[in-house]
């Protein structure tokens, strides 16, 4: 069949473009040290999802009232293969480890330790803390570089202003503020503080995947509504991420973002690797107070070191994410 018109007219045909999709994660709840069990809010891993860009764990706490929870209290205890990051809303925590660094974790500044071929630390939040509040982060570094040395960068970025919100980058790029701090893959981190009904448009890499963890509020992340401690996952090819704070109150998010982590990584208790052997010989050097790990001085907690669970029956199986984006 032809199109026989001796004057046909142009048409342009387009295409619409597709409606951002966003996977909606929700928590669960598990206990984290403390004479209490003080509860935090787990988002990754999960069987949904168990990577965004090389982000591989993401705790959500608080406001805790440490007067009626014991606060935080974890004795020295080991990592592999990572990076942690640590970032608060409200409190105070007195980190030490293997490296030798005392430091406070504060509102607004952030601490990252770089453990590739081992370390330990210990974590307890201060005698002035009334109110703990905040996220606890893991990286999983690639395997060019997850034997890296002990490492500690402490920064504390200047929120920027834009249109309907405030931003705090701590790692990355994003709102034009730009982080110092050193990272292994492409990674964007970032506290967004909304103001009340306010929506925005945030211009992003859209090489990168994104995961919207809501702290306060409820936010509408590209059409879709997150409640408070949900996580919203959206995948690479996005330019802009739609945000609008659905309430009369500032709403508070943490953006996190990075490349699609090409790599299979084993996750067991505090270590990151790439094997069942692997993981096994890592617990094996934690107990017997291998030198991979090193000491942590000054901690004074009731027990010197966290000993390691006991192994699975079953072999550790990789974590990987679904073949394809939401």
């Amino acid at each position: 069949m032809s199109n026989v018109d001796a004057e046909p007219t142009e048409i342009r045909c387009e295409t619409e473009p597709a409606p951002t999709r966003v996977q909606i994660i929700t928590s669960r709840e598990v206990p984290l040290g403390g004479p209490r069990a003080m509860p935090v809010r787990r988002t990754l891993p999960q069987r949904a999802r168990s990577l965004i860009g090389a982000w591989c764990f993401a705790d959500h706490y608080g406001p805790d009232d440490v007067a009626a929870t014991g606060g935080m209290d974890v004795a020295p205890h080991p990592h592999t293969g990572l990076q942690t990051v640590s970032w608060l809303f409200a409190g105070e925590i007195e980190h030490r480890d293997s490296l030798g660094k005392h430091a406070f974790v504060r509102p607004g500044e952030l601490n990252l330790m770089t453990g590739g071929h081992g370390i330990a630390h210990s974590e307890v939040s201060t005698p002035a803390t009334t109110v703990l509040h905040g996220v606890q982060l893991w990286v999983a570094l690639p395997d060019a570089h997850r034997g890296a040395p002990r490492d500690f960068q402490h920064y504390a970025p200047e929120p920027v202003r834009i249109e309907g919100a405030t931003v705090s980058v701590f790692l990355g790029s994003l709102a034009g503020s730009a982080s110092p701090v050193h990272t292994f893959t492409p990674l964007l981190g970032a506290e967004i503080t909304l103001d009340p009904g306010a929506t925005v448009e945030l211009a992003v890499d859209p090489e990168f995947e994104h995961g919207l963890l809501v702290d306060t509020g409820s936010v509408r992340l590209a059409g879709t509504v997150l409640a408070r401690s949900a996580l919203g996952y959206v995948g690479t090819g996005v330019p802009t991420l739609p945000l609008t704070n659905l309430t009369d109150e500032p709403a508070r998010a943490v953006l996190l973002g990075g490349t699609p982590f090409g790599e299979e990584i084993v996750m067991w208790w505090n270590f990151v690797g790439r094997s069942h052997d692997e993981i096994v010989a890592f617990r094996d050097e934690w107990q017997r107070e291998g030198e991979r790990f090193g000491r942590v001085e000054g901690y004074t907690g009731k027990v010197t070191r966290l000993p390691a669970p006991t192994l699975p029956n079953a072999q550790i199986r990789p974590r990987r994410n679904p073949p394809t984006a939401p």
